[in-house]
Protein backbone atom coordinates (compact mmCIF):
# COMPACT_ATOMS: atom_id res chain seq x y z
CA UNK A 1 0.00 0.00 0.00
CA UNK A 2 1.02 3.54 -0.71
CA UNK A 3 2.07 4.97 2.39
CA UNK A 4 -0.51 8.23 1.63
CA UNK A 5 -3.17 5.37 1.23
CA UNK A 6 -2.00 4.19 5.01
CA UNK A 7 -2.59 8.08 6.50
CA UNK A 8 -6.12 8.18 4.69
CA UNK A 9 -6.95 5.65 6.38
CA UNK A 10 -5.18 7.16 9.62
CA UNK A 11 -6.65 10.54 9.29
CA UNK A 12 -10.14 8.77 8.93
CA UNK A 13 -9.70 6.97 12.50
CA UNK A 14 -8.58 10.12 13.76
CA UNK A 15 -11.81 11.94 13.00
CA UNK A 16 -14.05 9.52 13.92
CA UNK A 17 -12.37 9.98 17.38
CA UNK A 18 -12.03 14.11 16.79
CA UNK A 19 -15.93 13.98 16.29
CA UNK A 20 -16.68 13.60 19.98
CA UNK A 21 -14.53 15.94 21.42
CA UNK A 22 -15.97 18.52 22.98
CA UNK A 23 -15.14 22.19 22.80
CA UNK A 24 -13.07 22.18 26.19
CA UNK A 25 -11.18 19.17 24.73
CA UNK A 26 -10.67 20.97 21.36
CA UNK A 27 -9.61 24.50 22.82
CA UNK A 28 -6.88 22.65 24.74
CA UNK A 29 -5.24 20.61 22.21
CA UNK A 30 -5.06 24.07 20.16
CA UNK A 31 -3.62 26.23 23.21
CA UNK A 32 -0.97 23.17 23.28
CA UNK A 33 -0.38 23.79 19.27
CA UNK A 34 -0.17 27.68 19.69
CA UNK A 35 2.46 27.03 22.90
CA UNK A 36 4.84 24.72 20.49
CA UNK A 37 4.71 26.39 17.50
CA UNK A 38 5.93 29.20 19.73
CA UNK A 39 8.51 27.08 21.44
CA UNK A 40 9.81 26.39 18.36
CA UNK A 41 10.09 29.38 16.04
CA UNK A 42 13.77 29.25 15.77
CA UNK A 43 13.70 26.18 14.18
CA UNK A 44 10.54 27.09 11.97
CA UNK A 45 12.31 30.44 11.17
CA UNK A 46 16.01 28.16 10.40
CA UNK A 47 13.51 25.68 7.72
CA UNK A 48 12.02 28.54 6.40
CA UNK A 49 14.96 30.48 5.32
CA UNK A 50 16.60 27.22 3.55
CA UNK A 51 13.09 27.37 1.76
CA UNK A 52 13.87 30.81 0.89
CA UNK A 53 17.13 30.19 0.06
CA UNK A 54 16.21 27.63 -2.60
CA UNK A 55 13.21 29.44 -3.92
CA UNK A 56 15.89 32.66 -4.81
CA UNK A 57 17.98 30.59 -6.43
CA UNK A 58 15.54 28.83 -8.73
CA UNK A 59 14.77 32.76 -9.73
CA UNK A 60 11.14 32.60 -8.04
CA UNK A 61 10.28 36.45 -8.36
CA UNK A 62 10.13 38.82 -5.42
CA UNK A 63 6.20 38.53 -4.58
CA UNK A 64 6.47 35.32 -4.65
CA UNK A 65 9.41 34.98 -2.49
CA UNK A 66 7.57 37.41 -0.23
CA UNK A 67 4.21 34.80 0.30
CA UNK A 68 6.55 32.05 1.27
CA UNK A 69 8.69 33.97 4.31
CA UNK A 70 8.27 33.60 7.63
CA UNK A 71 9.80 35.94 10.30
CA UNK A 72 8.71 36.55 14.02
CA UNK A 73 5.77 39.08 12.99
CA UNK A 74 4.09 36.58 11.16
CA UNK A 75 5.17 33.71 13.28
CA UNK A 76 3.11 35.98 15.71
CA UNK A 77 -0.01 36.41 13.50
CA UNK A 78 -0.27 32.78 13.19
CA UNK A 79 -0.20 32.26 16.77
CA UNK A 80 -2.65 35.29 17.43
CA UNK A 81 -4.34 33.21 15.06
CA UNK A 82 -5.31 30.40 16.76
CA UNK A 83 -5.85 32.50 19.86
CA UNK A 84 -8.58 33.67 17.77
CA UNK A 85 -10.31 30.37 16.53
CA UNK A 86 -10.05 28.89 20.32
CA UNK A 87 -12.32 31.98 21.70
CA UNK A 88 -15.06 31.00 18.63
CA UNK A 89 -17.75 29.20 19.35
CA UNK A 90 -17.40 25.33 18.43
CA UNK A 91 -19.81 25.31 15.23
CA UNK A 92 -20.37 21.33 15.81
CA UNK A 93 -23.59 20.25 17.46
CA UNK A 94 -25.57 23.69 16.52
CA UNK A 95 -29.22 23.18 16.45
CA UNK A 96 -29.68 25.39 13.40
CA UNK A 97 -33.62 24.32 12.91
CA UNK A 98 -36.32 22.45 14.72
CA UNK A 99 -40.48 21.73 13.77
CA UNK A 100 -42.54 19.23 14.88
CA UNK A 101 -44.73 17.79 11.72
CA UNK A 102 -48.39 17.03 11.48
CA UNK A 103 -47.66 13.40 12.81
CA UNK A 104 -45.58 14.26 15.53
CA UNK A 105 -42.14 13.78 14.48
CA UNK A 106 -39.80 16.21 16.00
CA UNK A 107 -37.14 17.18 12.96
CA UNK A 108 -33.76 19.07 14.29
CA UNK A 109 -30.96 20.23 11.45
CA UNK A 110 -27.84 20.31 13.44
CA UNK A 111 -24.32 21.25 12.68
CA UNK A 112 -21.76 18.33 12.12
CA UNK A 113 -17.76 17.95 10.79
CA UNK A 114 -17.36 17.64 6.81
CA UNK A 115 -15.38 14.81 7.88
CA UNK A 116 -11.53 14.71 6.14
CA UNK A 117 -10.63 17.73 4.51
CA UNK A 118 -7.16 17.43 2.25
CA UNK A 119 -6.36 21.30 1.22
CA UNK A 120 -3.30 21.56 -1.77
CA UNK A 121 -1.91 24.88 -1.25
CA UNK A 122 1.48 27.19 -2.50
CA UNK A 123 4.15 28.25 -1.04
CA UNK A 124 2.37 30.40 2.05
CA UNK A 125 3.56 28.05 5.02
CA UNK A 126 1.47 30.41 7.46
CA UNK A 127 -1.74 28.57 5.70
CA UNK A 128 -0.31 25.03 7.07
CA UNK A 129 -1.20 26.20 10.77
CA UNK A 130 -4.27 28.62 9.88
CA UNK A 131 -5.88 25.40 8.07
CA UNK A 132 -5.28 22.81 11.14
CA UNK A 133 -6.31 25.25 13.29
CA UNK A 134 -9.97 25.75 11.36
CA UNK A 135 -10.15 21.81 10.94
CA UNK A 136 -9.37 20.93 14.21
CA UNK A 137 -12.21 22.75 15.97
CA UNK A 138 -14.89 21.90 13.03
CA UNK A 139 -13.93 18.73 13.93
CA UNK A 140 -12.13 17.41 11.11
CA UNK A 141 -8.86 15.60 9.82
CA UNK A 142 -6.93 17.25 7.62
CA UNK A 143 -4.42 16.59 5.12
CA UNK A 144 -1.91 19.11 3.93
CA UNK A 145 -0.07 19.31 0.84
CA UNK A 146 2.05 21.80 0.48
CA UNK A 147 4.36 23.02 -2.45
CA UNK A 148 7.87 21.83 -2.94
CA UNK A 149 8.85 25.40 -2.46
CA UNK A 150 7.92 25.11 1.03
CA UNK A 151 8.48 21.67 1.99
CA UNK A 152 10.98 22.34 5.35
CA UNK A 153 8.91 24.76 6.62
CA UNK A 154 6.01 22.74 6.55
CA UNK A 155 7.52 19.64 7.62
CA UNK A 156 8.64 21.56 10.49
CA UNK A 157 5.45 23.40 11.41
CA UNK A 158 3.86 20.28 11.75
CA UNK A 159 6.03 18.46 13.73
CA UNK A 160 4.99 21.11 16.18
CA UNK A 161 1.77 21.26 15.32
CA UNK A 162 1.44 17.37 16.21
CA UNK A 163 3.71 17.32 19.28
CA UNK A 164 1.41 20.80 20.57
CA UNK A 165 -1.84 18.88 19.86
CA UNK A 166 -0.52 15.64 21.74
CA UNK A 167 0.85 17.89 24.21
CA UNK A 168 -2.76 19.52 25.05
CA UNK A 169 -4.69 16.26 25.17
CA UNK A 170 -5.71 16.55 21.72
CA UNK A 171 -5.47 13.89 18.48
CA UNK A 172 -1.69 14.65 16.81
CA UNK A 173 -3.15 11.70 14.08
CA UNK A 174 -6.10 14.22 12.98
CA UNK A 175 -2.94 16.01 11.07
CA UNK A 176 -1.03 14.52 8.12
CA UNK A 177 1.05 15.73 5.74
CA UNK A 178 1.82 14.51 2.34
CA UNK A 179 5.63 15.83 1.86
CA UNK A 180 7.18 13.35 -0.66
CA UNK A 181 7.72 15.92 -3.12
CA UNK A 182 6.04 13.92 -5.78
CA UNK A 183 3.05 15.74 -7.94
CA UNK A 184 1.85 11.77 -8.02
CA UNK A 185 0.69 12.73 -4.50
CA UNK A 186 -1.88 15.34 -5.63
CA UNK A 187 -3.47 12.30 -7.97
CA UNK A 188 -3.78 10.35 -5.17
CA UNK A 189 -5.60 12.31 -3.15
CA UNK A 190 -7.91 13.59 -5.99
CA UNK A 191 -8.36 10.06 -6.41
CA UNK A 192 -9.60 9.01 -2.68
CA UNK A 193 -13.11 8.83 -3.31
CA UNK A 194 -14.64 7.69 0.07
CA UNK A 195 -11.95 8.46 1.82
CA UNK A 196 -11.44 12.09 1.67
CA UNK A 197 -14.22 14.02 1.89
CA UNK A 198 -13.68 17.13 0.51
CA UNK A 199 -10.45 19.37 -1.28
CA UNK A 200 -9.48 22.95 -1.20
CA UNK A 201 -7.10 23.93 -4.01
CA UNK A 202 -5.41 27.45 -2.93
CA UNK A 203 -3.01 28.66 -5.16
CA UNK A 204 -2.67 29.80 -9.06
CA UNK A 205 -4.91 29.16 -11.89
CA UNK A 206 -3.09 26.15 -12.91
CA UNK A 207 -3.20 24.51 -9.73
CA UNK A 208 -7.10 25.25 -9.15
CA UNK A 209 -8.11 24.08 -12.56
CA UNK A 210 -5.60 20.60 -12.37
CA UNK A 211 -7.87 19.85 -8.98
CA UNK A 212 -11.80 20.75 -10.59
CA UNK A 213 -11.03 18.86 -13.64
CA UNK A 214 -9.57 16.10 -12.18
CA UNK A 215 -11.15 15.53 -8.97
CA UNK A 216 -13.25 12.61 -8.25
CA UNK A 217 -14.36 14.07 -4.67
CA UNK A 218 -15.75 17.21 -3.54
CA UNK A 219 -14.12 20.53 -4.09
CA UNK A 220 -14.55 23.61 -2.63
CA UNK A 221 -13.44 25.60 -5.34
CA UNK A 222 -10.69 29.17 -4.24
CA UNK A 223 -10.00 30.98 -6.77
CA UNK A 224 -7.40 33.38 -8.56
CA UNK A 225 -7.84 36.66 -8.12
CA UNK A 226 -8.05 38.79 -10.94
CA UNK A 227 -9.66 41.71 -9.07
CA UNK A 228 -10.46 45.23 -9.65
CA UNK A 229 -10.70 48.88 -8.39
CA UNK A 230 -13.20 51.29 -10.22
CA UNK A 231 -12.72 54.69 -9.79
CA UNK A 232 -15.34 57.19 -10.57
CA UNK A 233 -15.31 60.91 -10.63
CA UNK A 234 -16.88 61.88 -7.59
CA UNK A 235 -14.33 60.09 -5.34
CA UNK A 236 -11.95 61.85 -3.12
CA UNK A 237 -8.13 61.36 -6.11
CA UNK A 238 -5.66 61.34 -3.11
CA UNK A 239 -7.71 58.93 -0.94
CA UNK A 240 -8.02 57.06 -4.45
CA UNK A 241 -4.20 56.54 -4.79
CA UNK A 242 -3.94 55.88 -1.04
CA UNK A 243 -6.45 52.93 -1.67
CA UNK A 244 -5.23 51.56 -5.17
CA UNK A 245 -1.18 51.78 -3.45
CA UNK A 246 -2.69 49.74 -0.66
CA UNK A 247 -4.18 47.18 -3.04
CA UNK A 248 -1.74 46.70 -5.34
CA UNK A 249 1.26 47.33 -3.35
CA UNK A 250 1.01 46.18 0.55
CA UNK A 251 1.10 42.33 -0.60
CA UNK A 252 1.11 42.00 -4.31
CA UNK A 253 1.87 38.11 -4.57
CA UNK A 254 -1.78 37.45 -3.02
CA UNK A 255 -5.19 36.85 -4.49
CA UNK A 256 -6.23 40.11 -3.13
CA UNK A 257 -4.10 42.47 -4.54
CA UNK A 258 -5.96 44.16 -7.66
CA UNK A 259 -4.46 43.48 -10.84
CA UNK A 260 -6.76 45.88 -13.26
CA UNK A 261 -7.66 49.36 -12.77
CA UNK A 262 -11.00 50.84 -14.20
CA UNK A 263 -10.84 54.61 -14.48
CA UNK A 264 -13.76 56.95 -15.57
CA UNK A 265 -13.14 58.71 -18.51
CA UNK A 266 -13.77 62.08 -16.65
CA UNK A 267 -11.71 61.31 -13.57
CA UNK A 268 -8.55 60.10 -15.87
CA UNK A 269 -7.01 63.53 -15.96
CA UNK A 270 -6.73 64.21 -12.34
CA UNK A 271 -6.44 60.25 -11.07
CA UNK A 272 -3.61 59.13 -13.15
CA UNK A 273 -0.58 61.46 -13.42
CA UNK A 274 -1.15 61.37 -9.33
CA UNK A 275 -1.24 57.53 -9.73
CA UNK A 276 1.98 57.40 -11.98
CA UNK A 277 3.79 59.84 -9.68
CA UNK A 278 2.97 57.27 -6.80
CA UNK A 279 3.89 54.00 -8.90
CA UNK A 280 7.28 55.37 -10.46
CA UNK A 281 9.69 53.08 -10.06
CA UNK A 282 7.41 50.43 -8.18
CA UNK A 283 4.95 49.20 -10.59
CA UNK A 284 5.15 48.63 -14.29
CA UNK A 285 1.54 50.45 -15.41
CA UNK A 286 -0.21 48.72 -19.04
CA UNK A 287 -2.25 50.78 -19.88
CA UNK A 288 -4.78 51.28 -22.98
CA UNK A 289 -4.16 54.26 -25.20
CA UNK A 290 -6.68 56.84 -23.34
CA UNK A 291 -5.20 56.24 -20.04
CA UNK A 292 -1.31 55.94 -21.67
CA UNK A 293 -2.23 59.43 -23.06
CA UNK A 294 -3.83 60.66 -19.76
CA UNK A 295 -0.43 60.31 -18.08
CA UNK A 296 1.57 62.09 -20.89
CA UNK A 297 -0.50 64.85 -20.97
CA UNK A 298 -0.93 64.88 -16.87
CA UNK A 299 2.75 64.65 -16.82
CA UNK A 300 3.84 66.80 -19.52
CA UNK A 301 7.54 67.66 -18.85
CA UNK A 302 7.79 66.56 -15.27
CA UNK A 303 7.40 62.53 -16.30
CA UNK A 304 8.19 61.06 -13.34
CA UNK A 305 11.75 59.52 -13.40
CA UNK A 306 11.36 55.84 -13.39
CA UNK A 307 8.02 55.44 -14.03
CA UNK A 308 6.87 52.03 -16.72
CA UNK A 309 4.54 52.78 -19.73
CA UNK A 310 3.77 49.55 -21.46
CA UNK A 311 0.40 49.34 -23.87
CA UNK A 312 -1.62 46.79 -22.57
CA UNK A 313 -2.65 43.60 -24.94
CA UNK A 314 -5.74 41.54 -24.35
CA UNK A 315 -4.07 39.13 -22.33
CA UNK A 316 -3.93 41.69 -19.82
CA UNK A 317 -7.57 41.64 -18.70
CA UNK A 318 -7.65 38.80 -17.75
CA UNK A 319 -4.16 37.97 -16.10
CA UNK A 320 -3.71 37.28 -12.31
CA UNK A 321 -0.11 39.36 -12.54
CA UNK A 322 0.70 38.54 -8.62
CA UNK A 323 3.75 40.98 -9.52
CA UNK A 324 4.53 44.69 -9.61
CA UNK A 325 2.31 45.09 -12.79
CA UNK A 326 -1.12 46.86 -12.64
CA UNK A 327 -3.41 47.18 -15.91
CA UNK A 328 -5.18 50.30 -16.40
CA UNK A 329 -8.24 51.29 -18.52
CA UNK A 330 -10.32 54.16 -19.05
CA UNK A 331 -14.18 53.68 -19.10
CA UNK A 332 -17.07 55.57 -19.97
CA UNK A 333 -19.79 54.73 -17.26
CA UNK A 334 -20.26 52.38 -14.11
CA UNK A 335 -22.31 50.18 -16.46
CA UNK A 336 -18.92 49.73 -18.75
CA UNK A 337 -17.29 49.13 -15.45
CA UNK A 338 -19.29 46.72 -14.29
CA UNK A 339 -19.63 44.76 -18.08
CA UNK A 340 -15.80 44.33 -17.90
CA UNK A 341 -15.17 42.83 -14.67
CA UNK A 342 -18.36 40.23 -14.71
CA UNK A 343 -16.29 39.46 -18.01
CA UNK A 344 -12.82 39.18 -17.29
CA UNK A 345 -13.24 38.89 -12.95
CA UNK A 346 -12.42 35.94 -11.04
CA UNK A 347 -15.67 36.74 -8.42
CA UNK A 348 -13.17 37.19 -5.78
CA UNK A 349 -12.89 40.53 -4.71
CA UNK A 350 -14.05 44.33 -6.62
CA UNK A 351 -14.22 47.69 -5.40
CA UNK A 352 -15.61 51.11 -5.92
CA UNK A 353 -14.10 54.73 -5.84
CA UNK A 354 -17.20 57.02 -5.47
CA UNK A 355 -18.89 60.11 -3.89
CA UNK A 356 -22.34 58.54 -5.34
CA UNK A 357 -24.40 56.44 -3.50
CA UNK A 358 -26.20 54.79 -6.66
CA UNK A 359 -23.43 54.20 -8.28
CA UNK A 360 -22.25 52.37 -5.35
CA UNK A 361 -25.58 50.59 -5.09
CA UNK A 362 -25.52 49.93 -8.84
CA UNK A 363 -22.10 48.38 -8.70
CA UNK A 364 -22.28 46.23 -5.62
CA UNK A 365 -25.62 44.91 -6.80
CA UNK A 366 -24.53 43.80 -10.28
CA UNK A 367 -21.20 42.99 -9.87
CA UNK A 368 -20.32 38.84 -9.55
CA UNK A 369 -18.19 38.88 -6.84
CA UNK A 370 -17.53 37.20 -2.99
CA UNK A 371 -16.56 40.21 -2.08
CA UNK A 372 -17.68 43.79 -3.37
CA UNK A 373 -16.07 47.29 -1.91
CA UNK A 374 -17.24 50.96 -1.46
CA UNK A 375 -14.15 53.18 -0.87
CA UNK A 376 -11.95 50.78 0.70
CA UNK A 377 -9.03 48.35 -0.06
CA UNK A 378 -9.94 44.89 -1.53
CA UNK A 379 -6.79 43.83 0.53
CA UNK A 380 -9.29 43.09 3.76
CA UNK A 381 -10.43 40.05 1.88
CA UNK A 382 -9.21 38.12 4.50
CA UNK A 383 -10.21 35.20 7.11
CA UNK A 384 -8.27 36.99 9.68
CA UNK A 385 -9.47 40.72 9.07
CA UNK A 386 -13.00 39.77 8.84
CA UNK A 387 -12.56 38.12 12.62
CA UNK A 388 -12.05 34.73 11.32
CA UNK A 389 -9.07 33.98 12.97
CA UNK A 390 -7.72 32.10 10.42
CA UNK A 391 -8.95 30.93 6.95
CA UNK A 392 -8.97 28.01 4.41
CA UNK A 393 -9.17 30.31 1.35
CA UNK A 394 -11.19 32.44 -0.70
CA UNK A 395 -14.18 30.91 -2.11
CA UNK A 396 -15.38 31.84 -5.62
CA UNK A 397 -18.08 29.63 -6.02
CA UNK A 398 -21.43 30.00 -4.87
CA UNK A 399 -22.26 26.74 -2.64
CA UNK A 400 -22.24 26.52 1.02
CA UNK A 401 -19.15 28.39 1.43
CA UNK A 402 -18.33 32.13 -0.44
CA UNK A 403 -15.53 34.54 0.13
CA UNK A 404 -12.99 34.23 3.38
CA UNK A 405 -14.04 30.51 4.75
CA UNK A 406 -13.66 30.09 8.51
CA UNK A 407 -14.88 27.36 10.97
CA UNK A 408 -18.84 27.23 9.25
CA UNK A 409 -16.59 26.04 5.92
CA UNK A 410 -16.07 22.64 7.38
CA UNK A 411 -19.22 21.45 8.60
CA UNK A 412 -22.39 20.59 7.14
CA UNK A 413 -25.76 19.59 8.46
CA UNK A 414 -27.12 16.41 9.66
CA UNK A 415 -31.50 15.85 10.51
CA UNK A 416 -32.02 14.34 13.80
CA UNK A 417 -35.66 12.81 13.64
CA UNK A 418 -37.37 11.88 17.23
CA UNK A 419 -40.57 9.88 16.96
CA UNK A 420 -42.65 8.34 19.29
CA UNK A 421 -43.37 5.24 17.13
CA UNK A 422 -44.80 7.22 13.96
CA UNK A 423 -44.72 4.76 11.03
CA UNK A 424 -45.55 6.02 7.54
CA UNK A 425 -48.58 5.13 5.84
Amino acid sequence: MNPLESLFDSLRNAQTRLALQNRQEKDAALRGMMNAIDADREEILRANAADVERARMRGMKDALIDRLSLNDKRINDIIAGIAVVIRQEDPIGKVRAGWTLPNGLFVEQITVPLGVAAIIYESRPNVTADAVSLAYKAGCAILLRGSSAALESNRTLVRAIKAGLAAGGGLADAVGLADSGSRDEIDLILAARGRIDVVLPRGGRDLIRRVVDNARIPVIETGEGNCHIYVEPGAGMAGAVDIIENAKLQKPGTCNAVETLLVHRHAAAELLPLLAVRFAGRVELRCDGPSRAAILAGCGAAFPPGLILKDAVPEDWETEFLDYILAVKIVDSVEEAIEHINRYGTRHSEAILTGDIRAAETFCRRVDAACVYTNASIRFTDGGEFGFGAELGISTQKFHARGPMGLEALTTIKYRITGSGQIRS
